[in-house]
């Protein structure tokens, strides 16, 4: 895997949603009327941050669902972004798309504005699946939207896709994937279906109601979709992620996993750098009051200790095929029986100075970093 220059990573929260999916965790509304309000005290918080961070080397436009900004919009904020800060000639710019507002006006303005990467949520290209999961596209309308993805020159996309959902068998879950693979992707994110507390899904599960897979059949399903993509010609290179080359790993993400600085911006957005972590409220109300009180929206932050970087470093590296390096373990670590019986039971193995998990050993990535930091 190529090491590129550790330059920051940009990502921009846009919180806002038509529809709540039930799985999902992440902060958004639906009342899309307070999107002008959000970019007012969006474009103040980037302010805040101009002599803070000054290059960028990826930009990351995730949600919530982007793809809902009009082009005025959309255009204002990229405008912003590049007035405040310096980017890598070679910049990775993504946004997330739901394939109900993919049109063509839209991919030819991301081009335009100069997003060179797409993310598709995809999740399915089974209906009855897709009404499970609540999503608001068809499949027919992912199928619509990934033809006028490729129509409009876009050779760099991912598809985002959910496995491990009730019912689900093996036979269904190579049907999506072989589906996804007709369209030539770039890069696949398939993610297991996990049902957090607080969630719809959550709720039903508490209740009784939904019943996820048990873990036997969940480990199945991710050894086959390593095995079979892998099969393909993607590179396994984070637990839930797949690239056809080097040249299409997400960078950006990659910042997370090798603990480079990066910020976040929009409510609930995280950011790093220097041993700190900060987050912003998870709240837009609470989001855009902080600038009217002359305040910033960070609700807190943690600064690590030196061997807290280590153990995260431990732990994030672990979830990557790149691993972590040995200088990075102590020695009596490394001499343990239970590293020895990690090695021979075929968790993990030493490969140019660096630990790297095998398939299996994905599997147990948060186990692992446990048994390597005691």
């Amino acid at each position: 895997m190529n090491i590129e220059p550790k330059t920051a990573g940009l990502y921009i929260h846009v919180p806002f949603c038509k529809t709540k999916c039930p799985y999902c965790d992440f902060y958004s509304i639906t009342d899309l009327s307070l999107i002008p309000s959000w970019l007012d005290a969006l474009c103040k918080e980037i302010d805040l941050y101009q002599d803070i961070f000054s290059e960028f080397g990826s930009l990351f436009i995730g949600g919530g669902t982007p793809s809902l900004l009009d082009g005025n919009t959309l255009d204002h904020l990229i405008k912003t972004i590049r007035a405040h800060w310096s980017f890598d000639s070679n910049i990775e710019s993504t946004i997330e798309l739901n394939p109900d507002d993919v049109t063509g006006e839209k991919l030819r303005l991301y081009r335009t504005l100069g997003i060179n990467r797409l993310s598709l949520g995809i999740q399915s290209f089974n209906d009855s699946e897709l009404i499970f999961l609540k999503r608001r596209h068809t499949s027919e309308g992912a199928r619509k939207a990934l033809r006028l993805i490729r129509k409009a020159g876009f050779k760099n996309f991912s598809l985002d896709l959910i496995y491990g959902l009730p019912g689900q068998t093996e036979a269904g879950w190579l049907t999506t994937l072989k589906y996804a693979l007709s369209y030539e992707p770039t890069h696949l994110s398939c993610y297991q279906l996990t049902v957090e507390k607080n969630t719809p899904f959550g709720l039903l599960k508490a209740e009784g109601t939904l019943t996820p897979l048990n873990e036997k059949t969940e480990e199945m399903l991710f050894l086959t979709t390593s095995q079979f993509l892998e099969a393909q010609g993607f590179i396994h290179y984070e637990i839930s992620n797949f690239a056809r080359s080097d040249n299409y790993i997400c960078r950006h993400n990659m910042k997370y996993w090798r603990h480079i600085p990066y910020l976040g911006l929009g409510p609930g957005a995280h950011s790093f750098s220097n041993g700190q972590r900060w987050w912003n409220y998870r709240s837009l109300e609470q989001y855009c009051v902080s600038f009217t009180e002359g305040a910033n929206p960070v609700e807190d932050l943690e600064i690590l200790t030196p061997e807290q970087v280590r153990l995260e470093m431990i732990y994030l590296g672990l979830r990557t095929k790149e691993g972590v390096s040995l200088s990075r373990v102590e020695d009596t670590i490394l001499a343990s029986t239970a590293f020895a019986d990690m090695k021979k039971g075929g968790l993990i193995k030493v490969d140019k100075g660096r630990i790297v998990p095998t398939r299996k050993g994905f599997l147990m990535a948060d186990r692992l970093p446990l048994i390597l930091s005691d």
